[in-house]
């Protein structure tokens, strides 16, 4: 209701979302592993990334965004619109069924049963992909491209669920680690990759060592590169579309290590900073950023760029895959604050991926809609990955699901109309950030409270000193922290 509430308002006010009767496409870029401080637009100078930047400086950077310790939660809750305290969102699946099927010794009903103990669907939930289907009288489509995501493994009868008309992935995150699979699946059919013919996609040990690096640079049987293969469908589907709006979601795995590459960036090949497996990883994040340039221009060339928002953020913060394990074992430490990273990709956050200190948790966040989203722009507000249920549900003008977590974004984006905002967001099932700027984390069997406006850099527990306020978010925390879901 308050979202029917604020489109009545901004339509009063004579404000529309379209300057045309076309609903605007949409296009989330998801990236893996990505933290702020690898983009230049965050304050990146080694790896350039023109076309991240350019979405930036012709749209809003936010600078207070959360996703989650690691993979499957953030894409659990960006799924389902719910935060991770909400009792069943951590009981993710496990990985590696789908190279169990291949090797015969697992069937599709025997997956579809291990999975319903899964974060299974329950009947009337509703999930990101169905918003769009709600708006489907308004011919929306909707697609996905990349790692396929629901906890670690997911299956065909799954995506359907979930409300994707199309895919193009991988099912099985465990495989999705490894970039020369020998086929992708596309719509619940195999599309074979004539020319990979690595059983196990290419993958390695995601830690830097001398071994395995030998192995991921051998070339032999990997003709073709997944986020190549990705590209080139996304930009086909884009084509075939355009007569009609889509909701195309692009679950990346770069830079998700381990490092591998087709070759390296011609930006690195002579960077004397840099290692070999660092220009390497450097080239990775490179490639995102030239993906995200030949969909600009591919909505140029069909003149959609003028009717399409484009959203690009990451599941959790930065992770290290090209130093030695024992620097990579220290960002999981409070202590950390990027020693011994060249690229600074934590931006000097505390800590790493799988932590719930900045460094894990907080993550790049950008929106682009030529003329609807001033140019240059910044904010400050407090928000998560599960808030992108909301916002689409608005964009769309469709009323949100009712029970979820997250708020619309779009007052903030358009500078339209109240925003509503959060009380507070929960991540990683351990940590609560509050509007005004306090952080507190359950680490251990320890609380730890910061001032982030102070103390971005989380480098002083404040919970000794200040009980009265500890134990006022100990309460927010505690009401959300293992929680009932409103939304059944």
């Amino acid at each position: 209701m308050k979202y029917q509430l604020l489109i009545l308002l901004l339509t009063l006010s004579g404000f529309s979302l379209q300057a045309s009767s076309r609903q605007p496409n949409i296009i989330l870029i998801y990236a893996d592993d990505l933290g702020a401080g690898l983009l230049g637009c965050y304050g990146q100078t080694i790896i350039q990334t023109p076309n991240i930047d350019r979405l930036a400086n012709e749209g809003m950077q936010f600078s207070n965004m959360y996703g989650s310790v690691y993979c499957a939660p953030a894409r659990a809750t960006l799924l389902t619109g719910l935060h991770q305290g909400r009792k069943g969102v951590w009981n993710i699946s496990k990985a590696g069924k789908t190279i169990a099927m291949d090797k015969g010794q697992l069937t599709a009903e025997r997956l579809e049963q291990q999975l319903k103990s899964h974060i299974a669907a329950k009947p009337g939930e509703v999930f990101l992909a169905q918003v769009a289907q709600v708006a489907q009288e308004a011919g929306y489509k909707t697609a996905q491209f990349g790692k396929l995501d629901w906890g670690f493994q997911t299956t065909h009868q799954r995506l359907k669920r979930h409300g994707w008309d199309h895919y193009l992935g991988y099912l099985d995150h465990q495989r999705a680690h490894g970039f020369y699979p020998t086929y992708l699946w596309l719509n619940g059919q195999k599309l074979p990759l004539e020319g990979n013919t690595n059983l196990n996609a290419g993958k390695t040990k995601e830690s830097y060592g001398k071994g395995t690096t030998a192995t991921r640079r051998d070339k032999t049987g990997k003709k073709h590169y997944s986020q190549n293969v990705f590209i080139r469908h996304i930009l086909n589907y884009i084509e075939d579309n355009q007569e009609h709006p889509f909701f195309i979601y692009h679950s990346t795995q770069l830079p998700h290590g381990p490092v591998d590459i087709p070759e390296v960036h011609e930006d690195f090949i002579n960077d004397d900073r840099l290692s070999e497996v660092e220009k390497e990883y450097a080239s990775m994040v490179k490639m995102l950023d030239d993906h995200v340039g030949l969909i600009l221009k591919k909505l140029e060339e069909l003149e959609l760029d003028n009717d399409t928002i484009i959203f690009f953020t990451s599941d959790n913060g930065h992770e290290i895959y090209y130093l030695e394990p024992k620097i990579k074992a220290n960002g999981r430490r409070l202590e950390y604050h990027g020693e011994g990273d060249v690229f600074r990709g934590s931006g000097d956050l505390a800590g790493l991926k799988w932590t719930s200190w900045q460094g894990g948790i907080n993550v790049p966040m950008i929106a682009r809609w030529p003329g609807k989203i001033k140019a240059n722009s910044s904010s400050e507000l407090l928000c998560a990955n599960y808030d992108f249920m909301a916002t689409f549900s608005e964009l769309m003008e469709t009323e949100a699901p009712q029970g979820k977590d997250g708020i619309s974004l779009l007052p903030t984006l358009l500078a339209s109309g109240k925003q509503i905002e959060h009380e507070s967001v929960f991540v990683g099932n351990n940590a609560l950030i509050t509007q005004d700027g306090w952080k507190l984390v359950h680490h251990e069997k320890k609380y730890y409270l910061f001032n982030l406006k102070n103390d971005p850099g989380e480098r002083n527990n404040l919970a000794q000193g200040n009980p009265e306020k500890l134990q006022a978010i100990q309460k927010i925390f505690n009401r959300e922290q293992n929680s009932q879901r409103k939304d059944l």
